[in-house]
């Protein structure tokens, strides 16, 4: 367990420590272990994760790893964005809010821990099912080194450049977008690596 880290970082919050407070009750009051990852307070079962606390500009949230497997009954979680495939949040304004769905939310944790401990897993999308944007295909065409490399990055790598140069809406933007990464592909690294 990592108590100790989880309540310093409590403490430095300026903005839903109480709720952030609650939530950790929550989640500790289950046979889930305490620990702290990507800087937040993340919850694990026999290493693995399943649920993170973290907080917003507008919202505190509890992150279900594989939320895209639950039940959701309630239909209450939330997929943050089109392109997050397994990961769902259970949102929050207010501890009023938690405190109302605490039962809810334990329920949540504990179908949780159940779809790790039967080894369930969310079916990601293929790379190919991925938006491929005509400013990249057309420089893949035309280098055999860039499409090869491309073709060697891992298939997260892959997605990560797919969805960064189809995110941009004009195509001057996606051109500018793929002639910037061209020589980090051609180096192998993916779109945040170092």
């Amino acid at each position: 367990m990592n108590p100790k880290v989880v309540d310093r970082y409590l403490e430095k919050a300026t903005k839903w420590k109480d709720e952030m407070t609650f939530l950790r009750n929550i989640c500790r009051d289950s046979e889930l272990t305490e620990d702290f990852k990507w800087m937040h307070p993340c919850y694990t079962y026999k290493g693995s994760n399943i649920v993170l606390i973290h907080g917003f500009k507008d919202y505190c949230a509890l992150l279900f790893h594989k939320g895209a497997l639950l039940k959701d009954e309630g239909n209450i979680l939330i997929q943050q964005t089109k392109n997050v495939q397994s990961a769902r949040q259970l949102r929050f304004t207010s501890l009023y809010e938690i405190k109302n769905l605490e039962v809810t939310i334990k329920a949540y944790i504990f179908e949780a821990t159940k779809i790790k401990k039967a080894g369930l897993k969310v079916t990601l999308k293929k790379t190919s099912e991925f938006v491929m944007p005509d400013e990249f295909k057309m420089k893949l065409d035309d280098s055999a080194d860039l499409k090869s490399a491309f073709e060697g990055l891992t298939p997260g790598r892959q997605r990560g450049y797919l969805l960064h140069f189809s995110g941009a809406k004009q195509s001057k933007t996606r051109k500018a977008r793929v002639e910037k990464h061209i020589p980090r592909i051609l180096d192998g690294k993916g779109l945040n690596d170092s």
